[in-house]
């Protein structure tokens, strides 16, 4: 076998950090070794860096869940915006709309359902702008959910916000 072949074995079997020693054995061939022979000249060998790579984590196994469980948490951003927090919000018949911000897109058979005071209302809808009708004066609490059929996938913080109507004579 040549040398280098030995070399590289030699250079495969031990630690990345421990070092390597050249020496000139009694036969007057060149060896290398971990540690320096006693009574003999040896010289460190410079070594390159070695390349690593970091192993990759294993791909996770497929659950198997029943078509009622889904996922904690299938979309990375759900929140109402489009409410005022620190002022009352003016609506003479109490009839506003909010927008949904969702991320990514809502999916397949999923859609949105309004919590008013933590009650469902109105019909659920794949829209991400929901209008709510004659909702009283007062301090309310409003929440979306995201759900298929009567399942609920994920909700959004409650967000509460103040309605002013303002009647006429």
């Amino acid at each position: 076998m040549g040398r280098g072949f030995l070399l590289m074995l030699l250079l495969i079997a031990l630690p990345a950090a421990a070092q390597i020693y050249k020496y000139t054995d009694a036969n007057g061939n060149t060896a290398y070794s971990n540690q320096p022979p006693d009574g003999v000249k040896a010289q460190p060998v410079e070594l390159p860096p070695l390349n690593s790579v970091a192993p990759s984590a294993p791909p996770a196994a497929p659950v198997e869940a029943s078509s009622r469980e889904q996922p904690r948490h299938a979309y990375e951003v759900l929140e109402l915006t489009g409410l005022p927090t620190t002022e009352a919000l003016r609506a003479n018949n109490g009839t506003f709309t909010v927008n949904v911000l969702i991320k990514p897109r809502l999916q397949g058979p999923h859609q949105f359902r309004l919590l008013l005071d933590e009650q469902p209302y109105g019909q659920p809808s794949n829209v991400p702008i929901l209008q709510l009708v004659n909702v009283d004066r007062g301090e309310h609490s409003l929440a979306v959910q995201v759900i298929s059929g009567e399942d609920v996938i994920q909700q959004s913080p409650s967000v509460t916000f103040t309605v002013q109507r303002v009647h006429t004579p």
